[in-house]
């Protein structure tokens, strides 16, 4: 048997938010993945060590949960008044399929440090010492993202004091703004209406039907109230994660949502497009335990807030997810307004299963029609490891 010996890659292994993946530059991918096209996908499919049936990924630089199974690829940008395009490719765990319709809001945080330390953003655009703004066109979506990254002797500065619950150790702030965060080629709210009736299979849900908020800001979200599903909004990972029925009835919630919302033509499309839309259950506020142990306080939150991500129910926040949860907070009648108490509001904050978490919302109402200007949230980033990462040289 003849087989191609390892070829070596240069790419970053990084932490953005609550969330790792592996960094690429686009020209230092093998030419035939510098593509878009089944050659790319199965290269990045064997960096991260996909399909596994062990639910893995030991042979590869995946870490077996969607938060940690992710790749980015970056570019000099091709926009004008940008500097960085940055590509999102979300792995499947157990499948061969790489989906690429949606943003890494978390990962967004480690995209303006990379680009700077790969020469991306010009000299003259960074402060020998102060914040770096780096204009990053999200290519998935279309969106520009401004990453405000600090910068100490001309070097980004990763260390620091700022906490963000769900990740262990402090590091830098690096502040996000998403502009204009809704779709850019349907609406904010597809159907029309802040809030719809949800249709579903009597066995999904017993009444037929549920309340839900959907929308398309930041990632496309369904926003389902959590005592409709006999939750209290306090849940912790295990509470789902380990009940096979749930799991089920949160991806049939969504296949019908992306239905609903236009994003497939049939329920059968929904496994085709695994990375959005996702779905949270919202509740108003109440004390629980953090998966770290910490004590949340109802008088410190806005409400609750636990979302799902490629299957399971993330471990804290995706950031994507953050922003539509801003988004939907500041328009009044939305589910998410009204768990934290209705009304008009430019921040929310929010507890996840591993704490808080505060978004900043800019909403205005033109002519009937709601508009987001941007959201803003804190995130922090981190090298964890750079130099080359290996492949077998007919893995693609």
């Amino acid at each position: 048997m003849t087989t191609l010996a390892q070829i070596r890659i240069p790419a970053s292994y990084m932490r953005g938010g609550t969330s790792k993946g592996v960094f690429f530059r686009l020209d230092d991918l093998p030419e035939a993945a510098q593509v878009p096209g089944a050659q790319r996908d199965n290269l990045l499919l064997r960096v991260i060590g996909s399909p596994d049936p062990y639910g893995k990924q030991t042979d590869g630089m995946g870490g077996a949960t969607s938060s940690t199974s992710k790749t980015v690829i970056l570019s000099k940008s091709t926009q004008a008044n940008h500097d960085v395009d940055y590509l999102f490719g979300q792995v499947a765990i157990d499948k061969a399929f790489v989906d690429w319709s949606g943003n890494c809001g978390n990962l967004t945080a480690a995209v303006g440090a990379c680009a700077i330390s790969g020469g991306l953003v010009d000299a003259d655009r960074i402060p020998r010492d102060g914040i770096a703004e780096v204009r990053i066109w999200q290519a998935n979506i279309g969106k520009t993202i401004i990453a405000h990254v600090p910068i100490t002797d001309n070097e980004v500065q990763e260390t620091g004091g700022f906490e963000l619950d769900g990740v262990t150790f402090p590091a830098a702030e690096v502040r996000i703004e998403f502009l204009d965060p809704a779709d850019a080629v349907g609406a904010m709210f597809p159907t029309g209406n802040v809030v719809d009736t949800l249709e579903l299979p009597q066995e999904v849900v017993p009444a037929g039907s549920l309340q839900a908020t959907l929308i398309n800001a930041g990632i496309a979200t369904i926003f389902i109230n959590a005592s409709d599903l006999g939750y209290s909004g306090c849940e912790l990972q295990d509470a789902i994660n380990g009940d096979p029925a749930a799991l089920e009835r949160f991806e049939q919630i969504r296949a019908h949502g992306a239905l609903r919302m236009g994003l497939i033509e049939n329920l059968e499309q929904a496994a085709e497009r695994q990375h959005t839309p996702k779905v949270a259950i919202v509740a108003p506020p109440a004390d629980y335990i953090s998966s770290s142990g910490k004590s949340i306080a109802a008088a410190d939150i806005d409400l609750n807030v636990r979302a799902m991500s490629m299957g399971k129910l993330h471990h804290a926040m995706m950031g994507t997810a953050a922003v539509s949860i801003a988004t939907a907070a500041a328009i009044p009648g939305t589910l998410v307004n009204l768990a934290a108490g209705g009304g008009e509001r430019d921040a929310v904050r929010f507890g996840h299963p591993s704490g808080t978490l505060k978004v900043g919302a800019a909403a205005a109402n033109h002519d009937g029609e709601w508009v987001v200007e941007k959201v803003v949230m804190s995130r922090s980033a981190r090298v964890l490891m750079e130099g080359w990462v290996r492949i077998p040289g007919d893995a693609f």
